[in-house]
């Protein structure tokens, strides 16, 4: 299927690895244009060269900290007309509410809420003028099924969800839809991470946790960034201008709900 986006331009956060990077492959492959942004200069130098090396769409890379002004002051001192936005950050650490303080709400609020909304305030009224725009945000499962020990994720990220709900009625008409993919458990870095430090907490070994999580997911099997990654481009795509203000769960049926 021809996605219809072919010479777009994309930003995509968070994309020097995992679902990120998985993102801006899809974007590329369809001849779109993207920017992609992370923190670590060699990484996202490595990144942008594998995807250029793609011979699809054009490849630029800024390293940046887009949850601070300054980072994002650094995407935006050129001026790019950004068709397409991909948000995504990593959530924040686990814990008990009790040992938080405001400082860490802050920061929590700051990169899982605050900054996606800021990037969609720098580019959404350029998407609704030239009457084109797809904005997808990177969230979590979570938002559908909190987790316990995740507060700072769980409230983070419902607070943008909330606020993309509304927002997302307000662009549709002009073009641009918004959208927020829910990822469960997808073969990452960061997931290896997690199993890493549960291991360490259990006295097992990383295979061993990771064995124990996969045996208990209906799937039996962890998610493919690539496949997060195509979901990405659909909502991108000129087929998907009726799909707004959703949340598309990406878990391998994971959620025991119906809704």
């Amino acid at each position: 299927m021809d996605m219809g986006i072919a010479g777009r331009t994309a930003l995509v956060c968070g994309a020097s690895a995992g679902l990120g990077y998985a993102c801006a492959e899809a974007l590329v492959r369809e001849g779109v244009h993207v920017t992609i942004v992370a923190r670590t200069e060699g990484p996202l130098q490595e990144a942008a060269a594998r995807l250029a090396a793609l011979g699809a769409g054009r490849v630029e890379w800024v390293a940046a900290d887009v949850t601070t002004s300054e980072g994002r002051e650094r995407i935006f001192a050129t001026p790019r007309a950004f068709d397409i936005l991909v948000t995504n950050a990593g959530g924040p650490p686990p814990g008990d509410f009790r040992q938080w303080n405001e400082d860490d709400w802050q920061k929590a609020l700051r990169g899982n809420m605050l900054t996606p909304i800021e990037l969609i305030r720098r580019t959404v009224d350029g998407m609704m003028e030239r009457g084109f725009g797809r904005i997808v945000n990177i969230t979590s499962s979570a938002v559908k099924a909190p987790v316990d020990g995740l507060g700072l994720s769980n409230g983070a990220r419902a607070g943008l969800t909330g606020f993309v709900a509304g927002l997302a009625r307000s662009t549709v008409a002009r073009g641009v839809t918004i959208n927020n993919l829910l990822p469960g458990t997808f073969d990452t870095a960061r997931l290896a991470g997690n199993f890493a430090a549960a291991a360490q907490r259990e006295g097992k070994t990383p295979e061993e946790v990771r064995s124990s999580r996969v045996a208990r997911h209906p799937a039996k099997r962890l998610g493919d960034p690539a496949e997060l990654g195509a979901a990405c481009v659909f909502l991108c795509s000129r087929h998907a201008g009726y799909i707004n203000g959703q949340n598309l769960l990406l878990d391998g049926g994971s959620f025991p709900g119906v809704l």
